[in-house]
């Protein structure tokens, strides 16, 4: 009887312990290495297109008129603006700005901020080095070109070839729909994710409204840009999501028990995510 007195078979409720709380995505070194060799190697093939590029003469704007552009894109050539310009370059540094706040301010993404900035790194690399290359290969003559309210010296320049497609717009949409996309996989349960969309897309439809508001780009820049940016800015989390995030896996632990007064048995179920 004092045996069993002493003895007290005490099995705990299980209780669910969480592990470890899984990040939405991961980093693997190959494949990191990958794109970034890719980024590279079309950002340096970028910069040998951009010294072939020749840069429009006198004659060669004498020659250009505004009727021969497409009804959907001739309105560009009526805009002028360094203002506007300027401003663009704001409004991107904006887009850029929201997600290092969110990265740094929110705990969850601060503890991911090498994550989060190797995938952002991967999308800048992307995105840049491919738009840029495509614009030194079609060398299209930007709206201001056919403008005869802008400064020559504007137009003879080599950026002056560089219009197709606008690199502003690739950077800004890339920017705002990775920012809302990683966003709402570290907080998908978030009220905030629809100001978070808004402001993001918000910021880079702004850009795409100055560039074109300068005579920078024609409509159909700004739309390829921002359909290419849209992609890349989605492509690269979605490469990096882990998959089956949602499973979890159980084990149960049992281990020995005493308080001095008692002994037996303590038994508990953990879960974690796989």
């Amino acid at each position: 009887m004092r045996f069993f007195q002493h003895l007290t078979l005490i099995v705990g409720l299980f209780t669910a312990t969480t592990v470890a709380a899984q990040s939405p995505y991961e980093l693997r070194t190959g494949r990191e290495i990958a794109i970034f060799g890719i980024g590279a190697a079309t950002g340096a093939s970028a910069l040998v297109l951009e010294q072939r590029l020749t840069p429009l003469t006198s004659a060669d704007i004498s020659t250009l008129d505004r009727s021969t552009i497409n009804s959907f894109d001739r309105s560009a050539t009526y805009r002028f603006s360094h203002t506007a310009d300027q401003l663009s370059d704001l409004t991107l540094a904006g887009n850029v700005a929201l997600l290092g706040a969110l990265t740094v301010g929110t705990p969850t993404m601060r503890q991911e901020v090498k994550t989060v900035g190797v995938m952002f790194l991967e999308t800048a690399l992307l995105a840049n080095g491919i738009q840029r290359s495509v614009k030194n290969i079609v060398q299209r003559t930007r709206p201001y070109v056919y403008n005869p309210d802008a400064p020559l010296a504007d137009k003879l320049d080599r950026e002056a070839r560089q219009s197709f497609f606008s690199g502003h717009a690739t950077n800004a949409f890339a920017a705002a729909v990775f920012t809302g996309t990683t966003f709402s996989h570290y907080f998908p349960t978030s009220r905030y994710r629809p100001f978070v969309w808004v402001g993001s897309l918000g910021l880079a439809s702004a850009t795409a409204v100055l560039r074109y508001e300068g005579g920078k780009h024609f409509p159909t820049d700004l739309l390829a840009g921002a359909a290419f940016g849209s992609l890349v800015g989605w492509g690269i989390p979605k490469l990096h999501e882990v998959k089956n995030r949602s499973d979890v896996g159980r084990r149960l632990d049992i281990q020995p028990f005493s308080n001095g007064q008692a002994n037996g048995i303590y038994a508990r179920l953990l879960v974690f995510s796989r």
